[in-house]
This record gives C-alpha cells, sequence and structure tokens, in this order.
C-alpha cells in the first residue's frame, strides 16, 4: 500500500500534481521494462518486415510511442489493476476510477524531440471531467535526459481547460507561450509524477547516452466518451464506491 498523505493531496487539489518517489514495487518495475523490450523489439520486426525505420510515430533507435496494450498483456493488467494504482486513483479522483490509456514513451540515447507546453485535455476537443495521468519511471529521469516540467496552477494562473494551438512545424498543440520554466520532474526508477490533464506540461531531448523510459497511465472519474457515445479509448471500470474491482 502507498503512503500519500494529506499534504501531497493538498498540494495536487490546488496545484494539480504530485510526485511519489520509489512506490512501484521491484516486481512491477521489472514487469514493465520487460514489456517495454518485448513491444520496441516487436515494432523492430514489423519495421525490418517492411523495409522501413519509421512507422507512425515510431521512429527506430531514436523513439517509441507504443499504447493500448494492456488488454493482450496480462503482466500490463498486473500493474494497471493493482492496488498501487487503485490508492493513487482513490487519492486523486476520488472514489470512481476508470482505465483511460496507457502507453510507454522511449526517448533513446542523444536523440529525442522537445515537447511543447500542453494539457493532456489539449487533445481531446469534446467536453470532459479533468482526469489523471500517472508518469511511470521505469529509469531514473533527469533534466539531462528529456524529463518532464510541470507548471503548477498557480503559475499558469488558470486551472482551467486552455485553448491550444498547432505548432505546423511540429504538430504539437500548444497551450502556453510564456515565460515561466516549469518545475522540473527529477525522480529515480520505479516513481510516478501524478498530475491532473489540466496541468500544462513540457519536456526535453535526451542527451545522455541512454535511453529513457516512461510507462504512462491515465484514469478518469467517469467514461470519456464520443459524440457517439462510444468511448473514446479505455473506458475500463477499475474502482467501484472505494473498492478495486478488478481484484475481485
Amino acid at each position: 500500500m502507498v503512503t500519500i498523505t494529506e499534504e501531497q493531496k493538498q498540494q495536487f487539489q490546488e496545484e494539480g500534481y504530485m510526485l511519489l518517489e520509489n512506490v512501484i514495487p521491484d516486481n512491477l518495475l521489472t514487469i514493465l521494462r520487460d514489456e517495454c523490450a518485448r513491444y520496441m523489439d516487436a515494432i523492430n520486426a514489423e519495421m525490418d518486415e517492411a523495409g522501413v525505420d519509421v512507422m507512425g510515430l515510431n521512429h527506430r533507435d531514436k523513439r517509441y510511442f507504443i499504447k493500448m496494450k494492456y488488454k493482450e498483456s496480462e503482466k500490463l493488467q498486473e500493474f494497471l489493476f493493482s492496488d498501487l494504482m487503485a490508492d493513487i486513483c482513490k487519492a486523486t479522483l476520488g472514489d470512481e476510477a476508470y482505465l483511460f490509456l496507457e502507453q510507454y514513451v522511449v526517448k533513446m540515447a542523444e536523440v529525442g524531440m522537445k515537447f511543447s507546453w500542453h494539457q493532456d485535455s489539449g487533445y481531446i476537443d469534446d467536453d470532459h471531467q479533468p482526469y489523471l495521468t500517472c508518469w511511470c519511471t521505469l529509469d531514473d529521469v533527469t533534466e539531462e535526459n528529456g524529463t518532464v516540467y510541470l507548471l503548477p496552477y498557480s503559475k499558469a494562473n488558470t486551472r482551467g481547460f486552455i485553448k491550444h494551438t498547432v505548432d505546423p512545424e511540429t504538430n504539437d498543440r500548444v497551450g502556453y507561450h510564456g515565460d515561466e520554466e516549469g518545475i522540473p520532474v527529477i525522480l529515480p526508477a520505479g516513481s510516478i509524477a501524478l498530475f491532473s490533464s489540466t496541468v500544462l506540461h513540457r519536456s526535453g531531448a535526451n542527451t545522455t547516452d541512454t535511453m529513457r523510459r516512461i510507462f504512462l497511465c491515465q484514469y478518469s472519474a467517469e467514461p470519456i466518451l464520443n459524440p457517439d457515445g462510444t468511448a473514446r479509448r479505455w473506458a475500463e471500470p477499475f474502482v467501484k464506491h472505494g473498492e478495486n474491482i478488478a481484484q475481485k
């Protein structure tokens, strides 16, 4: 069971984020790393077969975005629906939680693009209740290897949704053009940065000689739906009336 203090909960409510250091047990951290390697190998094999080095957002030996794999991976399910993540959801979202999205984000050594200031909600065009992003570190994260920078609500001067514009060079959606640099997330492997989908954040490039791996999972207090009523990404029930129903 993870210990989340009242002070941390208050910070999340007031500033939109909190940091949990060394909370992922070694066995779950190993699972996340092993599954990341397996999926990277699978993507490289697909590229080999197609005779390409770029496939979608994946660039061989440069960056990998591997998402929506949990239904084919019992190992990912073990982490996503663990009591650890249930406790985190209850401390941030309340007594109801649904899995919304999961993905690996890998920045390889000495490469990788920066990502502009944005809110995760900036990539959803329909009305929705803010949801939770869990930024899980599979490696130590530093400013040198492209960690995320967070802009607390008090620095952004808003806690609500910001209309984003599109950068024509990168296709990034951009929600902030001010001078604030943000708070760099410096954490050891096995930690989790938690932030609301309305918190502005950005990341830098990986300038080190080792890769930087993140497992990002997101949960919502209610299903996030498309205009036609279908689920947008996942809407998997997880916590109901404060209980982890995935473990029943």
